[in-house]
């Protein structure tokens, strides 16, 4: 998840029991500080709960938004929306509501830099692949190399 903005003045919180163990132990696994983590997981509560059906899913490092109800990253609804350029046919071709829709581009909009590397990744060439990961093969080369 992208970070940017300023940052508050800092205040100090109490956690249940159970919940310190959690982040505790979730610190030492991910070897990073506890205060990092529970920054982390705030920001996304909030963004959660200012954005209803989004979620947020991945690894710790590779976490990202989601449309809840899908199967899609916001990044790849706003991507399909750009395309698409109208979000009728988008809602016939991918079955998702107007309002899932909706939701991802308003997501989008506050979060623009964070979308827009994601859909970059995402956009990447043949050739860049293949140059950052010579192991990967396409569909096709996986079909012939299964016949033979």
């Amino acid at each position: 998840m992208a970070r940017s903005g300023q940052k508050a003045q800092p205040f100090s919180i109490r956690l249940r029991a159970e919940d310190d163990r959690f982040v505790t132990e979730e610190a030492r696994r991910l070897k990073r500080p506890r205060g990092a983590l529970v920054e982390e997981y705030a920001a996304e509560s909030i963004r959660s709960r200012r954005y209803p059906g989004i979620g947020f899913r991945g690894d710790d490092y590779r976490r990202r938004a989601w449309v809840i109800g899908t199967g899609l990253d916001v990044w790849e609804v706003v991507a399909l929306a750009r395309d698409f350029g109208d979000e009728r046919r988008l809602v016939e071709e991918y079955e998702l509501a107007p309002g899932q829709i909706r939701i991802a581009l308003a997501y989008a909009r506050e979060f623009r830099e964070e979308i827009d590397d994601l859909i970059a990744r995402g956009r990447r060439s043949e050739e860049e692949l293949r140059t950052r990961y010579p192991f990967i093969e396409t569909f096709e080369e996986a079909a012939t190399a299964g016949g033979q």
